[in-house]
């Protein structure tokens, strides 16, 4: 194809009389549309043997001209054009192929393979969205790209202070040495002074003990967090030493919905309506003194029945009773660690269709992508809204 000589350079130029870089983009948009649409034609008038408009003998229909669909490219020009079509409705011109439907950013974005899936859903979305056929092996070397994003995240500062941190973990098999073990993936989301979440790190150790939690807490210390108020965790044995140990003065909050869940497991099921009914009036009481009191009907009444019950919860009550010593707005917040579960929920849509991991590496960073789809930019308002974690903020003590 032969370029403009610069003597037609010119007559177009002086033929279009440019004031702008605006007016030179729309004469070269239609330059290229009409171009597009000479080539067009040529090409179906090539199919079928004549010209456009031009008469002569009876000729089938399927050869006849019908009319000319308006096109609309996504190309860089964005210029549209009117496609010539057979009766038949023959394949579209092989200049300018029929374009794929248009995706929404919603349902790219909803897809597994944008939200870290695993590598062979993400080979199956590329091919889907945009017809592009790759290996597995390529999705995996362009993924561990990542890496060094996924190296300083967790290495980043952090704050001096979090009013509560909610600590839990998340059970894996992941491959190892030619053989399945047990893995479980740490995580920590903190609520800062301005009322914001913060996804604090992902850690992967072995299954979920103290000792790996007291790893977490001495390197969230070393990254600057200085006080915690409060930290919420489940029943998980040594968990409340590993923490006194890197912060003495916080306070411990055992998940008051993990304990409701541990009680119905030594209740029959006929039990079930009736237990948590009478449990109610414990952790919704207005002061702990208040909560002590219900305890103790609640083990007059169902003592008898369920001592194991009732021991578990007389058992480490001050730990259970934390959310008594904090405003009534904070006490939904701290009493549960279901803020985190609600990020678990968000990951275990991606991973729940993995029951094993190559290697550690791998479940990192399908967990990375995940999670920084599920937390977008890392900082999302606490359901108690930003206004009042500023306010009580100013009584938090200090030093």
């Amino acid at each position: 194809m032969s370029m403009l000589t610069h003597e037609q350079m010119r007559d177009f130029i002086a033929t279009h009389d440019f004031r702008s870089p605006e007016d030179v983009q729309r004469a070269l948009k239609g330059l290229f549309a009409e171009t597009l649409q000479a080539m067009l034609d040529g090409e179906l008038e090539t199919h079928l043997g004549y010209p456009k408009h031009q008469a002569g003998p009876k000729r089938p229909r399927t050869a006849a001209m019908a009319g000319t669909p308006s096109r609309s490219p996504r190309n860089t020009a964005r210029c549209p054009w009117r496609s010539p079509a057979t009766a038949t409705g023959a394949s579209p011109p092989s200049g300018c192929p029929r374009i794929r439907p248009r995706w929404s950013a919603s349902r790219t974005k909803s897809s597994p393979g944008m939200r870290g899936g695993p590598t062979r859903d993400i080979q199956a979305q590329l091919a889907d969205l945009y017809g592009v056929e790759i290996s597995p092996a390529l999705v995996s070397n362009i993924t561990d790209k990542l890496l060094p994003r996924i190296t300083e995240w967790p290495q980043r500062p952090l704050a001096a202070c979090y009013p509560v941190v909610f600590l839990d973990a998340i059970p894996y098999k992941v491959r190892e040495d030619g053989r399945v073990v047990n893995k479980a993936a740490y995580l920590g989301v903190g609520i800062d002074l301005e009322g914001y979440k913060d996804v604090l790190g992902m850690w992967i150790g072995a299954h979920e003990s103290a000792k790996f939690w007291l790893t977490v807490l001495t390197e969230l210390k070393s990254r600057g967090v200085q006080d915690v108020l409060v930290v919420a965790v489940d029943h998980l044995t040594g968990f409340s030493e590993a923490i006194a140990t890197v912060f003495p003065r916080a306070d411990v909050q055992k998940c008051v919905v993990h304990q409701i869940r541990n009680s119905l497991k030594y209740a029959a099921r006929k039990d079930y309506a009736a237990l948590t009914a009478a449990l109610r009036p414990i952790y919704q009481a207005p002061t702990e003194d208040a909560g002590a009191a219900a305890l103790a009907d609640f083990a007059a009444d169902w003592g008898d029945r369920y001592p194991t019950v009732v021991r578990s919860w007389e058992a480490n009550w001050h730990e259970r009773a934390t959310f008594y010593r904090y405003p009534e707005g904070l006490r939904r917040t701290i009493y549960t660690t279901n803020l985190i579960e609600g990020f678990h929920r968000q990951l275990r849509k991606v991973t729940k269709s993995k029951s094993l991991f190559p290697t550690d590496t791998a479940l990192t960073k399908m967990l990375f992508l995940a999670g920084q789809e599920a937390s977008g930019s890392g900082r999302s308002v606490c359901r108690t809204g930003a206004r009042f974690w500023a306010s009580w903020s100013s009584t938090l003590r200090t030093g």
